[in-house]
């Protein structure tokens, strides 16, 4: 019963993303402005002898890019279904509360799954991938990277009462796991603070991991690949775990067991 629970999550997200063109569109211009806008003009004020750019350097990161962000956002849909009266549907069916995080988490993580196979598939069109990449790890990275940074999405979501909130605490949120990270420049190279700063941000892990699978003509690995999988392994049971703890708090349904009690008088 549990499985047909989550593939109902699964299969309504991935209708949903369907009928949200936009929302595909703008997923794949975000990373390309980075890619050829940004890259090429903070590539033109640095000095790469040999063989590769900076935007070489930045496909990995623009790649998590487009896992953060759509992980993120998907996480919006567990916010909204609180608004919506969704969400009530799902507290009273015969199952443990923590099967809606788990939905949720594998719903958010097949979105941002497939818009970043379509950034590849980009990528590949426009002749940016190397041949060298290790395509088995590179899928093994996409799924473990989608995986944390959807459970930063429903830690988010499971502290967020509604949508305002969610924007409010996303900005705040997203941007610096972005910026204090290997996306846009080697974490090695940062200043001791946002150095320290980037090895406790498990998105870090993630970027690193992509840049483990993807070849480039320029070397910009940070960490060993065991671990960067470690890491994020462990990131995606402790924010599982605490988002699932926080959601099945009794404080936290108050609002819907409300609305459910007044519904039925």
């Amino acid at each position: 019963m549990m499985f047909r629970a989550v593939w109902a999550v699964l299969e309504r997200e991935i209708i949903r993303m369907i009928r949200q063109r936009t929302r595909l569109i703008a997923s794949m211009i975000r990373p390309l402005i980075w890619l050829f806008v940004i890259g090429a003009g903070i590539g033109s004020m640095l000095d790469y002898s040999g063989e590769g750019s900076y935007t070489h350097f930045l496909i990995p990161g623009v790649l998590g890019m487009t896992i953060l962000f759509g992980s993120m956002l998907s996480a919006l849909t567990t916010v909204y279904d609180k608004e919506s009266g969704v969400m009530r549907m799902m507290i009273v069916a015969p199952l443990p509360h923590y099967w809606i995080i788990i939905a949720k988490t594998l719903s958010s993580t097949l979105a941002s799954v497939l818009q970043a196979i379509l950034l590849l598939i980009i990528l590949t069109l426009l002749g940016m991938m190397a041949s060298g990449s290790n395509y088995i790890l590179l899928s093994v990275a996409i799924i473990l990277s989608s995986l944390a940074c959807s459970g930063i999405g429903m830690l988010t979501a499971s502290f967020s009462k509604s949508l305002d909130n969610f924007a409010a605490v996303m900005n705040f949120v997203i941007f610096p796991i972005f910026f204090i990270s290997g996306s846009l420049y080697p974490v090695h190279d940062l200043p001791y603070v946002l150095s320290l700063l980037a090895q406790f941000n498990p998105y870090t892990y993630a970027v690193d991991l992509l840049k483990h699978a993807l070849s480039s003509p320029l070397p910009s690995s940070d960490f060993n690949l065991i671990l960067d999988i470690v890491i994020l392994a462990l990131f995606v049971v402790f924010a599982t775990a605490i988002s699932s703890w926080r959601f099945a708090k009794e404080t936290n349904h108050e609002p819907l067991i409300k609305r459910i009690t007044a519904s039925t008088r």
